[in-house]
């Protein structure tokens, strides 16, 4: 079936508006022509679009079922013709990220800093915080520490304090910082983690049972480990905010462990180029405008 692009421009205008006039003011034509290009539209598909009110139009069941799929094609159609009007060639920029950081904040996040600069081909290579930008030829990095990188230059990014975290069967028997004792820990590369949450917590003479659970180079593997019910995990809560919001992962306690923060960070040897300028003042114009959970 053929229909005319005119046609379906009227309809996805005038169904947003619900109004013939500020349709033809947004297409920039007279109202008679949005009128027509509607009744054209509906005898090409045998059915109505709009029910005529006195004050302004309503979308038929079948109206309704079409404006989505119009909608979401127009704009699709709009982001690939922006692409033409960027005359700058395309520019590879290797972006190295901690894992956590990769899954839990930037990949939800992605598609929103292609769409704005389409000019850039991102290569990303997660790690678990350990990374040399020069000998593996990143252009910047994405780290968690204290900011202070030898010949680096680091932006603070988030702050992200690490909390007990675990299935919500645990949590459900977890009513006070002692109950601990009788869990299974999950532990990170960075061995006194849960001792100094113990004790910021108050805890510091509880037994260590942080030394019976298994040990991980990763926080989302050792957040999926706590999510399946293999003990409870410390992790930076704001980095798992989807698991905590389907129920996956629960927070037992609010008590927190500031260790570090994630920092984004280039070498000051490096040339800034577009490319750079543009990936780093996108993340951190975002997580400027994030909120913890």
């Amino acid at each position: 079936m053929h229909l005319p692009l005119n046609a379906l421009r009227a309809f996805d205008a005038a169904a947003r508006h619900l109004n013939l006039t500020r349709a033809a003011q947004e297409l920039h034509v007279t109202q008679t022509a949005v009128s027509q290009h509607i009744r054209n539209l509906e005898a090409l598909l045998g059915k109505p679009l709009f029910r005529r009110l006195p004050r302004g139009l309503a979308l038929t069941d079948e109206g309704q079922s079409l404006l989505p799929v119009l909608s979401e094609s127009f704009e699709r159609i709009a982001r690939a013709l922006e692409q033409f009007h960027d005359a700058r060639p395309r520019e590879v920029l290797n972006v190295g990220v901690v894992g956590t950081f990769a899954v839990g904040w930037l990949l939800p996040r992605l598609r929103a800093f292609q769409e704005a600069h389409p000019f850039v081909d991102l290569r990303l290579f997660t790690n678990n915080n350990r990374v040399d930008m020069a000998g593996e030829g990143l252009d910047c990095a994405i780290r968690f520490g204290d900011g202070a990188w030898h010949g680096t230059e680091a932006h603070l990014l988030l702050q992200a304090p690490l909390t007990p975290m675990c299935a919500p069967a645990i949590a459900a028997r977890l009513h006070q910082g002692a109950d601990l004792a009788r869990e299974v820990l999950l532990r990170s590369y960075r061995s006194d983690e849960w001792s100094d949450w113990f004790t910021a917590a108050g805890l510091a003479g509880l037994p260590g049972p942080q030394q019976r659970g298994a040990m991980f180079d990763s926080s989302v593997t050792m957040a999926e480990a706590a999510a399946q019910g293999a003990g409870v995990a410390l992790l930076p809560a704001r980095l798992f905010a989807r698991e905590i919001l389907s129920g996956r992962l629960q927070r037992p306690f609010a008590q927190e462990l500031q260790r570090g923060a994630y920092w984004f960070t280039r070498l000051r040897s490096r040339p800034v180029t577009p490319a750079l300028q543009a990936f780093g003042g996108w993340i951190r114009e975002a997580c400027e405008r994030d909120q913890p959970i």
